[in-house]
């Protein structure tokens, strides 16, 4: 039998386009998602909990907001950032949902759309993670639409306001400490931006049950009957949908790289199960159709990755469009979806066991797949830009 090869995924060594501390903090995140996630989260994805105790861990690491400069914030590029990203949903997608939505959505539309004083507020502690953040948009009724289709409302009211709605979907908001409630100003019909912090009476968060992907992530169902918030909480630079879309534009491109994340963890697993199961006397790796699952799956992967690595380019040159954005999201979950499936069918009906972990990536990637902009909105983006004219109905 021949000497067993190095599992790795980048095949074409994008890491050496960092720097050397930017790739041992990559490494060191990849050493956290191996230690200390992959032996615990299996039982956390099957009771559909997630794992507090695994947060001061993540908050040691130091990459929650990323590519935000100042107010206690990395400051990094956008290629580690979504590196970054990549390496957390080569352990788990939900970790990586996790950080995505605190460190992305949430202290994203803090950094983008708040004051000078909310960001000194507020993004220090979210950075440490000692405030915990979420993101609410998405309503029960709409989701693709929700541009045009925002129903919860805010009504000025003397010194404050007055929001009155439901959100579905929210990650993290059942016990996040700062939520980013987005509404539509009964007055002006502006979409509004307001930090609803924990506690505040007549909001409640009550977790999604029976999900068969992103188990980890818990999702909620927002209530807002009522809920009175200070105009200080008001995100002084959100005036209108454009500016939750910057948003948006920012956090689409990670999650492309999450997207190439799962499809590796599900490739490095099939490619470790094939070196060591024997079957007809030999290691299936040794099989030719074997080899060529791995290889489909392994040229999935470093395309994907490669895209990404020029959008994020293209994001610390600040000339992205929410067109590339939408093409690199689409295009590499599509490709995750292809990826995750062919390890599956490697691992035959051992695939489908949780203690082999790729069924966890494969129920996973369907998820991801929908968020953050589905194929067929992300699609038409892409195709308005391109042919000129509009399809979206």
């Amino acid at each position: 039998m021949s000497e067993r090869p190095p599992v790795t995924s980048d095949f074409y060594d994008l890491e050496a386009l960092l720097d050397d501390d930017e790739r041992a903090l990559l490494h060191r995140v990849r050493a956290f998602m191996d230690q200390q996630v992959e032996p615990v989260i299996n039982g956390y994805w099957s009771r559909g909990q997630f794992p507090h105790e695994l947060v001061p861990g993540l908050a040691e690491l130091g990459i929650a907001g990323n590519p935000y400069s100042g107010y206690g914030c990395p400051g990094r590029s956008s290629l580690l950032d979504g590196m970054i990203a990549m390496e957390l949903s080569r352990g788990d997608a939900s970790i990586s949902t996790f950080m995505g939505v605190h460190g992305g959505l949430a202290m994203g539309s803090i950094y983008l759309c708040g004051s000078e004083e909310q960001k000194e507020r507020w993004l220090p502690a979210m950075a440490r993670m000692e405030l915990i953040g979420a993101f609410g948009l998405t309503e029960p009724e709409h989701g693709s639409d929700i541009a045009r289709g925002v129903r919860t409302t805010a009504r000025r009211d003397g010194d404050g306001w007055v929001l009155n709605g439901e959100k579905k979907w929210i990650g993290n908001a059942s016990f996040a400490d700062l939520v980013v409630i987005w509404a539509v100003d009964e007055e002006t019909d502006d979409v509004l931006g307001f930090v609803v912090e924990k506690g505040t009476p007549g909001f409640t968060a009550v977790d999604l049950e029976d999900k068969i992907a992103l188990r980890v992530v818990q999702n909620a169902l927002i209530a807002l009957e009522d809920v009175r918030v200070p105009e200080e909480n008001r995100l002084q630079e959100a005036h209108s949908f454009r500016d939750t879309a910057s948003v948006l534009r920012m956090t689409r491109a990670g999650v492309a790289w999450s997207s190439v994340g799962c499809s590796r963890g599900a490739y490095e697993h099939a490619l470790r199960y094939a070196t060591e199961r024997e079957q007809f006397g030999q290691p299936i790796a040794e099989f030719q159709l074997v080899q060529d699952l791995l290889v489909r799956m392994l040229g999935n992967i470093t395309a994907s990755a490669a895209m990404c690595v020029r959008l994020a380019q293209l994001q610390d040159a600040g000339t992205m469009t929410d067109e590339q954005a939408s093409l690199a999201k689409a295009f590499c979950t599509m490709r995750m979806r292809e990826t995750v499936g062919w390890a599956r069918e490697l691992m035959g009906g051992n695939g489908i066991l949780l203690e082999n972990h790729v069924g966890r990536f494969v129920a996973d990637a369907e998820a991801i797949y929908s968020y953050e902009g589905t194929r067929e909105v992300n699609t038409l983006i892409v195709g308005r830009a391109v042919t000129g004219s509009s399809a979206i109905v």
